[in-house]
């Protein structure tokens, strides 16, 4: 128990440059008590004590705005960077050296049965507000980036962006010659094509009153 918290904690000190002291980590940091809770609350799952495992979860909720299903599966060095809204559902599986940023939802799509959450592979980043629905699989190595929505999988070794994700990276080359930072907001592109359509109709109510003018 002693060697999985001082793990914890000095993962905690590797991918948090904040971080000035495993004291620090280990009385103030909120991801490291909702992994910590969590463990309790699994254990109490896996022997069916099932409502001593969610009154657990429940509780670290409520203390650190992070919500852990006990029964989702999350493996070892796993940092949760300011947690604030963090979800994660029942069915989900985290493999080891996993990070998340706040806002994440690991959650489900409202349409499946049985495996319903994702599957996250090793050595994930999920940006801040992403967000993972249904029981798809993330592959290790990957990077999924704030603000993103993820729908399907993700190749391993993989960056993906966007609303609904795509992928812009994989084995550290480009895959997409768009750059992330100029794709176009869909919204803004709607606006554009209603925009181009006013001018159509615009034209075209010109042209009638042109006409009515020239037979009176």
């Amino acid at each position: 128990m002693f060697d999985r918290l001082r793990e914890d904690i000095c993962c905690v000190k590797e991918r948090d440059p904040a971080a000035r002291s495993a004291v620090e980590v280990l009385l103030l940091y909120p991801g490291l008590k909702a992994i910590r809770a969590h463990r309790r609350a699994h254990w109490f799952y896996n022997r069916g004590m099932f409502f001593i495992a969610r009154w657990i979860s429940q509780r670290a909720a409520r203390k650190t705005g992070i919500e852990i299903h006990p029964a989702a599966k999350i493996g070892r060095r796993f940092f949760i960077d300011h947690g604030c809204g963090v979800v994660i559902g029942e069915t989900t599986e985290i493999g080891d050296d996993v990070t998340l940023y706040q806002g994440v939802t690991l959650g489900g799509t409202g349409k499946d049965t049985g495996k319903r959450h994702p599957t996250i592979g090793n050595n994930v980043m999920i940006g801040a507000g992403a967000k993972v629905l249904g029981p798809i699989k993330i592959g290790d190595n990957t990077n999924i980036a704030a603000g993103a929505v993820v729908l399907k999988d993700i190749p391993p070794n993989s960056t993906a962006v966007g609303v609904p994700a795509r992928i812009v990276k994989r084995d550290g080359k480009r895959v997409d010659d768009s750059d992330p930072r100029n794709l176009k907001d869909p919204i803004a592109q709607e606006i554009e094509r209603l925009e181009a359509r006013i001018t159509c109709l615009r034209k075209a109510i010109d042209a009638m009153s042109e006409k009515m003018e020239e037979q009176c």
